[in-house]
């Protein structure tokens, strides 16, 4: 083993120079792989490559921003130690409107060079590419992943510190463009015929605090970032995917239990009710039994009936214990024609569910009531039927359980899609929402 070259996870010691332009003490931490490096200072920008330290530009800084996170500082990311070495802050201008944000140099001898890209407190490590990425349409592919594109602008630099691979100035200006694909992101820097291509993949402002040992509080994020990872991705495909096999077991037991139900036919008889007759109108049923402890009884009805209604008070009633379960149900039947032609209202049929009718010998009390003048001028009886049923398959419960287990799915699409429209909101292209948001839902 070498003794003079340094070990493997040991960061090397800087190594201190003296600025050209102010005498003040410069120390090059990327001495040998740096070609830029900026005075904090005075801001001149200083060849690295050059023993001399050539002074090869000159600002004079019209304001000073301190990095949130100060160079020298060391952290390990991605299982690699890494030194903040340089800092710029860059932005974009819409619509006479600037919007900044900020990147921080890394330097590891044994990695080279990574950078840190902030923006509303949105952070993310970017590494340089070595190979391009393939077009897809107005999309680009990258390892067999595709990126969406989101954005292009011209970027200027707008204050520097720190040592840098080139030689940045204050005004340098690039233009950029940026491809997501959440947590990532693809992005190009061009000057000129020169593209330089990068990858970045989101991360926490709370992890890079806690790497780099800030000692100011994080601040949060601010709105939707472009490759900020959706908290709903894959969430809409598995509460769909629940739904369905929710609904398939509701389904199940539909079928089960309607091939269980007896739907026994306990009482099916033809009665005659004359409403223009005096006298007591009400009747009782012939005795028919229920069987087993506890089920629904349908009673149904069916008139012969036009232009008229029929109203039946009844009550089912226990032989044995004189229990009595009443209700009432109406019939009524209406047809004519007009300007608009024929026409129809009600129905000459009808039912009612009784839920829960403990077994035993049961007979049914009717009071039919109409009204006896409309009735004596059509017709001096009306024929009726009485249909009861023990134990029918009750399909509504399901159909309901089905209706509300779609509350969920659907609330979560809806966060879903309004989370990919303050994303896509940002956005200078076309990037259709839905695309973006199915991307992520298949995760």
């Amino acid at each position: 083993m070498n003794p003079a070259a340094p070990r493997k996870g040991f960061v090397p010691k800087p190594k201190a120079l003296n600025c050209p332009s102010c005498g003040s003490q410069i120390e090059l931490r990327a001495l040998g792989a740096a070609a830029g490096v900026i005075c904090s200072y005075c801001s001149s920008t200083i060849d690295a490559t050059n023993p001399q330290l050539q002074i090869i530009g000159r600002w004079q800084a019209a304001m000073t921003i301190e990095p949130a996170i100060p160079l020298g500082s060391r952290g390990k990311l991605k299982g690699v130690l890494w030194e903040t070495i340089g800092f710029q802050q860059r932005g974009i201008n819409v619509e006479g409107t600037n919007y900044f944000w900020r990147e921080y140099v890394l330097w590891n001898p044994y990695q080279g060079f990574r950078y840190l890209s902030e923006y509303d407190n949105h952070w993310n490590f970017v590494t340089p590419l070595q190979s391009l990425p393939s077009d897809s349409g107005p999309s680009k592919v990258f390892a067999g992943e595709s990126y969406r594109q989101f954005q292009t602008a011209r970027a200027y630099t707008w204050f520097v510190v720190g040592e840098f691979p080139w030689m940045v100035q204050v005004g340098e200006a690039v233009d950029t463009a940026d491809y997501v694909n959440p947590p990532k992101m693809l992005s190009s820097e061009s000057t000129g015929n020169e593209v330089a291509w990068s990858q970045g993949e989101y991360m926490l402002g709370t992890d890079i605090w806690q790497t780099f040992q800030v000692k100011t509080p994080c601040p949060p994020p601010i709105g939707v970032y472009s490759n900020q990872p959706s908290p709903y991705a894959g969430r809409v495909r598995k509460a769909w995917l629940f739904y369905g096999a929710m609904c398939a077991l509701l389904f199940f037991l539909m079928v089960f239990f309607a091939i269980l139900a007896p739907s026994k036919t306990v009482l099916n008889k033809s009665y005659v009710v004359n409403p223009a007759s005096a006298g007591e109108k009400s009747f009782v049923s012939d005795i028919f039994t229920l069987e087993g402890k506890n089920d629904n009884v349908q009673v149904g009805l069916n008139a012969d009936i036009a232009n008229q209604w029929v109203y039946f008070s009844m009550a089912l009633i226990n032989e044995e214990t004189g229990q009595a379960f009443d209700f009432g149900r109406e019939v009524s039947y209406y047809s004519g024609s007009d300007s608009d032609g024929s026409w129809t209202e009600g129905g000459r049929t009808d039912d009612v569910l009784l839920p829960n009718i403990p077994g035993g010998r049961y007979y049914l009390r009717i009071e039919p009531e109409t009204d006896p003048a409309v009735a004596g001028g059509l017709t001096s009886s009306i024929p009726f039927r009485v249909h009861i049923i023990r134990g029918i398959p009750y399909y509504l419960r399901y159909f309901l359980g089905m209706f509300l287990l779609l509350i969920p799915p659907i609330w979560t699409s809806i966060r879903a899609a309004a989370f990919e429209g303050k994303r896509w909101a940002e956005s200078d292209t076309s990037g259709s929402t839905s695309s973006s948001s199915s991307s992520e839902d298949d995760e």
